[in-house]
C-alpha cells in the first residue's frame, strides 16, 4: 500500500471518528435540554399548587 493510500484512509477513519462523537455530544445536550425541560415545569407545577 502506498504511502498517500495509507494517509488518505487514515484522514478518513480520524474525520469519521470524529464526526460520530459529535453526534454523541449533540444528542445527549437534546436530552439534558429535555430534562431541565421537565424539571423546570415540575417546579412550576409544585410552586402554583403551594399557592393554592
Amino acid at each position: 500500500m502506498k504511502a498517500q493510500t495509507l494517509a488518505t484512509v487514515s484522514v478518513i477513519l480520524i474525520a469519521l471518528t470524529t464526526l460520530s462523537a459529535c453526534g454523541n455530544t449533540i444528542r445527549g445536550m437534546g436530552q439534558d435540554t429535555a430534562n431541565t425541560v421537565n424539571a423546570t415545569q415540575s417546579a412550576g407545577k409544585k410552586v402554583a399548587n403551594a399557592a393554592n
